[in-house]
């Protein structure tokens, strides 16, 4: 069995620019000229500097679980002038608040049982989803997503490719686990148990473009994609996140509208008509509203926090079924 360690060891990606004069991408994935911004240096993911991880399999039976963190930076200006859209993965605050804020509680539930491995992306900063624009969300991230493709194949290059893997992702993070199941392998696919996109939305595009996107109907099956969004009223449902096509309930995994009782109080039941999660009896003032944009009637900030239980038991039945299946 391979060390841990040694699974951040190979592999030198190639690099990016510090600087650019635009966040527009032509057809070529190459920026055009509009404005002065500054682009971060790209993440080296031979460094371990660039890997929050954690082994809690201690018996060789669990899963690979590749994680992408959220969005944690605001829009920001170097020192001579230059705005930033992105993270910077070389800037230790910049890490410790995707480490601190996110990553290691994430590990906290989903590590158990398994090997955990999140690397640090130049992830999009919250101002460009405020602009609530598909434009400049699909431009901005393309940077971000590319980082998290070449983490991925690093990754994906270096671990024991007969276990299963586990991708997830919240928010940001999901919009890179759609883009990322894209990305990948038929050979890759196969190892897959389970796709989970937290807080983000798969659009009807997103399945037909991609035969690697199966939506969860259950429980058990594997090779699929779980994805919901909550909200407190299907009339908070915030478009640029959360209009997805598909939608399971993570408490009692159907698809349709049977409700589910969380924490003994909380009522989650799919709207199948919107494809969301609403939850009656929860107040969710641990989310308060976020600039107007976030937490007003919908509760994004709660979806790997709330059912953090259920998704942490998940992992491991799709986990166990993936390996029955490859048994035979």
């Amino acid at each position: 069995m391979k060390k841990m360690m040694t699974w951040v060891i190979a592999l030198a990606l190639i690099g990016g620019v510090t600087s650019c004069t635009s966040c527009t991408w032509n057809k070529d994935n190459v920026p055009s000229v509009e404005v002065s911004e500054y682009i971060p240096k790209a993440p080296d993911y031979n460094d371990t500097t660039m890997w929050v991880t954690a082994d809690g399999d201690t018996d060789g039976t669990g899963a690979d679980v590749f994680y992408v963190v959220s969005t944690w930076e605001d829009d920001w200006t170097t020192e001579d002038g230059r705005i930033c859209h992105y993270a910077d993965v070389w800037n230790p605050k910049h890490r410790a608040r995707m480490a601190e804020l996110e990553l290691n509680k994430i590990a906290a539930y989903m590590s158990p049982g398994n090997r955990f491995f999140a690397p640090f992306y130049r992830h999009t900063t919250i101002q460009t989803f405020m602009t609530n624009s598909e434009d400049t969300v699909y431009q901005r991230t393309r940077l971000s997503i590319g980082d998290v493709c070449k983490a991925f194949d690093h990754f994906q290059a270096q671990r024991d490719q007969s276990r299963p893997l586990i991708i997830a992702g919240f928010s940001q993070g999901g919009l890179s686990v759609v883009e990322l199941l894209k990305h990948i392998s038929d050979t890759t696919y196969s190892q897959l148990a389970a796709a989970y996109v937290l807080g983000y939305k798969v659009t009807k595009d997103d399945i037909e473009a991609c035969s690697h996107i199966r939506p969860a109907e259950g429980e058990t099956d594997t090779g699929v994609t779980i994805c919901y969004n909550t909200v407190k009223d299907v009339k908070y449902v915030l478009p640029i996140i959360a209009a997805s096509a598909i939608c399971i309930n993570p408490v009692n995994w159907r698809t349709d509208d049977t409700p589910a009782t969380l924490k003994d109080t909380i009522t989650i039941t799919v709207s199948p008509e919107h494809h969301v999660l609403v939850a009656t009896n929860y107040c969710a003032s641990e989310y308060p509203p976020f600039r107007g944009f976030l937490n007003v009637g919908d509760i994004h900030s709660c979806e790997p926090w709330l059912y953090s239980e259920c998704l942490q038991k998940n992992i491991g039945v799709r986990a166990k079924e993936w390996r029955k299946k490859s048994a035979y």
